[in-house]
């Protein structure tokens, strides 16, 4: 049976794996970097003398309101229209992930990353900015369906999760690069901002070539009839010939995959019904922790509360550097105590610094006052431990859970399911949060705070432990959980 043949799984982390991994994650730089860039050139004048006036005027203004000075909703769309484009990529490169493979999504990816990136870097008015910003919403919509699939399925079981995180890793390292991109940039009046927009292609040709040279993955191989082509990739992979065990698994998945010709359609069904709660809340969790506001709005927020201009985008890189690092953190442990510690933990810490900056902001900063220089480094401590516990949980952990619960039948259009619901909220969040921080103050923090609460109660009953599993027998757990065994139908 199958679940006898896990055990009998063999294969090492190779030369071969690793770097397959390493280029694929490629894709999350460029994810990362986009969402970084566009906080850091939102925060400098020339920037937005050119395409955003009202919101320089009002930025000039000492006594503007503090918390609604950068109140203005086509800001917030330059901001938010990558992700609502992004959306639309991801339901378009489902069908394309599935049936061609997952390196051409990935490939895909990587040329409209290049086009969008020059297309900002030479915009004339604002229609033709928000037209790169979509552009590269393709990108990350074909990316973000492709990439964590692909690394999870070249991944062996037992480090899966250290694997599968690279791509989160690639994203906190593409966030951190256009923090200092950015903050280089803004001493080149006026045309700084055009280099830090247009130097997202450089990942971008790399991602695109990257694609041309990586293998498929053998489950993608195999689902499409190149039966003998999927062999010999995972024996390469794994480093050993006796790869009998995990290729027949590959095969009975793929048969079974091959029966469903409308995989949105069966992902309705009882029977994947927890994957299908899974892949809608893990990613609508993972953007209310409020984590995507802080990130790209972090020069804003601190300017909001009063930190000087030298020190706006030193703060950003400043979260950057603590996302990377607790993203290592994370590598290091997800393999070793599972997946539930490290969501459970991160949870907790989040929700204490959230409702402590609440308090800080609260009490300390008013509508016309700046923050004494003790508060605003406790400030940017708790904003840091924030970002901590987010980029060894809920950071990486959004994606992973996800892309590796799917039946291989699925696993597409789930992935699309979970990156478009990411990537809805994400769009909603960043519309609606130069508003929400106008109207609710540091009321918003203690929302975020609330959410987070709620999404951790849910790991803590509802979400059983995935460490180890083989990503074709994922379907057992389910099965032994305490819930979820009642809502399945049996077989």
């Amino acid at each position: 049976m199958a679940n006898e043949r896990a055990e009998q799984y063999q294969g090492k982390i190779t030369g071969f794996v690793t770097i397959t991994c390493l280029i694929a994650a490629i894709g999350g730089s460029m994810f990362g970097y986009d969402v970084g860039v566009a906080g850091g050139v939102t925060s400098t004048d020339d920037f937005l003398r050119e395409f955003f006036s009202n919101v320089y005027a009002k930025r000039r203004n000492a006594h503007e309101d503090n918390y609604c000075k950068f109140n203005d909703q086509g800001l917030a769309a330059f901001n938010s229209s990558l992700y609502i484009a992004g959306l639309v990529g991801t339901l378009v490169a489902s069908p394309i992930t599935r049936n061609y493979g997952r390196r051409v999504s990935i490939i895909c990816a990587g040329i409209f990353f290049l086009v969008g990136a020059a297309v900002n870097a030479g915009s004339m008015n604002l229609p033709m900015l928000l037209l790169g910003r979509i552009m590269l919403g393709f990108g990350v919509g074909f990316e973000s369906q492709a990439v964590p699939v692909y690394l999870s399925e070249v991944s062996p079981a037992h480090m899966r999760g250290a694997l599968s995180i690279l791509f989160q890793l690639a994203t906190t390292l593409g966030i951190f690069s256009a923090n200092m991109i950015s903050y280089v940039t803004q001493k080149l009046s006026p045309w700084g901002w055009r280099l830090a927009l247009g130097s997202a292609a450089f990942p971008a040709l790399l991602m695109s070539l990257g694609g041309y040279f990586v293998p498929e993955t053998p489950n993608s191989l195999i689902q499409r009839g190149l039966t003998e082509r999927g062999r010999h990739v995972l024996e390469k992979l794994r480093g050993t010939r006796n790869v009998n065990a995990e290729f027949q698994d590959m095969i009975d998945a793929s048969l079974l995959a091959n029966s469903i010709k409308h995989p949105f359609r069966d992902i309705l069904q009882k029977r994947h019904r927890p994957q299908l709660v899974m892949a809608v809340l893990m990613p609508m969790f993972q953007i209310l922790t409020g984590v995507n506001c802080i990130l790209f709005y972090a020069p804003v927020l601190f300017l909001t509360m009063g930190f000087g201009e030298n020190s706006l985008l030193y703060s950003g890189v400043l979260l950057g550097v603590v996302l990377v690092l607790s993203t290592f953190v994370s590598i290091g442990l997800v393999d070793k105590l599972g997946r539930r510690p490290l969501l459970l933990s991160g949870g907790l810490q989040m929700i204490t610094c959230q409702i402590i900056v609440s308090v800080i902001l609260g009490m300390k900063l008013g509508d016309n006052q700046e923050l004494s220089k003790g508060y605003s480094i406790m400030l940017v401590i708790f904003f840091s431990l924030f970002v901590l516990g987010y980029g060894w949980s809920w950071g990486p952990l959004g994606y992973t859970v996800p892309s590796e619960i799917f039946p291989l039948a699925i696993r597409s259009a789930g992935q699309s399911i979970t990156v478009a619901v990411n990537l809805l909220f994400t769009f909603i969040v960043a519309q609606a949060f130069l508003y929400l921080l106008c109207a609710l103050k540091f009321g918003i923090f203690l929302l975020f705070a609330c959410c987070v609460s709620v999404m951790t109660i849910f790991v803590y009953f509802m979400l059983p432990e995935t460490k180890g599993v083989p990503i074709e027998e994922m379907s057992l757990i389910w099965t032994k959980h305490w819930f979820w065994k009642k809502i399945l139908p049996e077989n």
